[in-house]
């Protein structure tokens, strides 16, 4: 309702009370939904964020990593390295297993993380409560040393709320190239591979896993593709050095 200031000379907006009650509450709500939806995204996205945030500090300062038997604990070794690792820390820089009895760490993305093994990848019950924690090896693949396809995984639920809360581990495999290298430790013995290449393939592909018993030994890593997104799987292939 607009109302004149005789003395002014200018009209001003006039509110009744109820008016500006309902203008509160409308303007609360939607400082809500806004403040809900950007925490929506942060934690949707905040992951992939932070480690592709770490990555590019990685390149830009030159950090290297070297992968050293967990029995060995020189200085400046990590399981897994902070952002403040990586910004302020050594150039050279140690990753050492988490747990030898299975492991996975890849020097160029930093990456280091526990692999749960014989995990149903068709079950999600099986593996969403591993996939919070690490990496799943897929029931039905062989195991490093063996002749056959050795299957991990760590790709997100099929809700994308809850993507950040899964895959964030293998966000970076997309930056991983032919020649890069990836060390797998089994039953306290270090396996060594060297990334042969990738590709994507649709979500329902499980010819990997399916035709996993083959006459040569090949890692295979999977995540979802596009990264925050269920759609696709992006697969890297690695072969023993």
């Amino acid at each position: 309702d607009w109302r004149f200031d005789s003395s002014r000379g200018r009209k001003f907006l006039f509110m009744s009370r109820s008016d500006a009650i309902k203008f509160i509450i409308l303007r609360s709500i939607g400082n809500f939904l806004v403040l809900f939806a950007l925490f929506g995204v942060a934690a949707t996205f905040g992951p992939a964020i932070y480690y592709e945030v770490s990555y590019q500090v990685i390149k830009i300062r030159g950090v290297e990593y070297k992968v050293e038997d967990k029995a060995q604990t020189p200085k400046n070794s990590s399981k897994e390295p902070s952002l403040s690792d990586v910004i302020s820390g050594p150039k050279q820089q140690i990753l050492i297993p988490s747990d030898t009895n299975f492991d996975i760490l890849i020097p160029k993305l930093g990456a280091n993380s526990k692999v749960f093994p014989n995990v149903d990848p068709a079950d999600e019950n099986s593996f969403l409560p591993i996939l919070k924690e690490g990496v799943a090896h897929a029931r039905g693949t062989v195991f490093p040393g063996m002749k056959g396809n050795i299957y991990l995984f760590a790709h997100s639920t099929d809700n994308f709320w809850d993507v950040g809360r899964y895959n964030a581990v293998f966000y970076l495999l997309k930056n991983l190239s032919a020649g890069d290298e990836a060390v797998v430790y089994f039953e306290n013995v270090r396996h060594n591979y060297v990334v042969t290449g990738s590709k994507i393939v649709d979500s329902t592909d499980v010819s990997n896993i399916i035709n996993a018993k083959t006459g040569k030994e090949q890692l295979i890593l999977q995540t979802c593709w596009p990264p925050g997104t269920t759609w696709k799987r992006l697969l890297v292939f690695a072969s023993p050095k």
